[in-house]
């Protein structure tokens, strides 16, 4: 796998001119607010797993309209700070096709002393991992996939849906009585960087961001450059929807991560890696040249969408400890 995109020197000083609709402000807060008029009633129900230093609870919540959402909940046993409220927690989103898995597949952060919240992605979770939970809502013509699903209006597009399961999967991690409110981490990679960045962007007080290889930011540069998945879905659209293409990048600006990071200013740990065709390098580089919180990016010029794997989560550890150590 070689290096396809800008070279280094000329990433760390990429920034497109992305515009944000001029009602992005008003968009999401209205969608947020729809959100919260359901009560935010969330079931924890414990499960047994064989898992000896982690208890796990699947957890149910409601998310966009209100529309149930599945998660795990894992707690360590072995820490005091479960009985009294004080436990900082990642709340981790999952990649493209993946849902929130067996309880046993996610255990990182658990075991590493966290409250650790994995949400199930709504309608996906049969390509790599398991979902259990279901998109009700329809949309108009799309490609296989969900990149296209409702994509000719924000208000119908799938993310929006996505997005804000998100937003209420911190607010329900942040109601359970064993967590620290006050430090909540969202994280994810490829489309789990892109939901997570998003939570930075629209939840302003969480602790910090942990964003893998974030898909679905400088999308327009994506589509041109790369015919990986799940870029490529896109452009099987546009090339058959061919007098859609202005209406379908007005509702991604609504969603693009380059664009939404400039509405984070929590500290953020994000990652590349320079062979990555999925999601190409200069892509990740336009939202974290637009991120306005404090940030560092981990650069990893021999991997792919890989990026830094085992090695990384080392360094996610490390950044942990010690942005989300009690004041």
């Amino acid at each position: 796998m070689v290096q396809f995109d800008l070279p280094l020197a000329e990433l760390e000083t990429y920034s497109p001119d992305l515009s944000a609709p001029a009602d992005l402000e008003q968009f999401w807060r209205g969608t947020l607010s729809q959100a919260r008029q359901h009560p935010l009633d969330v079931t924890w129900a414990p499960i047994e797993t064989d898992l000896v230093g982690l208890r796990t609870w699947d957890v149910t919540y409601p998310g966009y309209d209100g529309q149930p959402v599945r998660g795990w909940l894992h707690l360590p046993v072995a820490n005091d700070l479960a009985t009294v409220g004080g436990l900082p927690a990642v709340v981790q989103f999952h990649g493209y096709g993946g849902g929130r898995g067996r309880p046993h597949e996610t255990m990182l952060y658990g075991v590493a002393g966290y409250a650790h919240f994995v949400m199930d992605t709504r309608g996906q979770g049969s390509r790599w991992t398991v979902g259990e939970t279901p998109d009700p809502v329809g949309a108009g013509p799309s490609h296989p996939g969900f990149l296209t699903r409702g994509i000719l209006d924000p208000a119908d597009y799938y993310y929006r849906r996505v997005f804000t399961d998100a937003v209420r999967a911190v607010e329900a991690v942040r109601s359970h009585p064993a967590v620290d409110p006050a430090r909540v981490v969202a994280a994810g990679g490829s489309q789990g960087g892109s939901i997570a960045l998003a939570v930075a962007a629209l939840v302003p007080d969480v602790a910090g961001v942990l964003c893998d290889v974030p898909f679905l930011t400088d999308v327009a540069r994506a589509v041109e450059i790369t015919d990986a998945e799940p870029y490529v879905e896109l452009a099987y659209y546009l090339g058959i929807h061919r007098d859609k293409a202005e209406q379908v990048f007005r509702t991604l600006s609504y969603f693009d991560g380059a664009v939404l990071a400039r509405r984070a200013s929590t500290p953020a740990l994000f990652s590349v890696g320079l062979a990555d065709v999925t999601c190409p390098p200069s892509t990740v580089y336009a939202a974290y040249n637009n991120y306005a919180g404090p940030k560092r990016i981990c650069v990893y010029p021999y991997n792919g969408h890989d990026a830094g794997q085992g090695y990384h989560a080392q360094v996610q550890l490390r950044w942990l400890r010690e942005t989300l150590r009690p004041a």
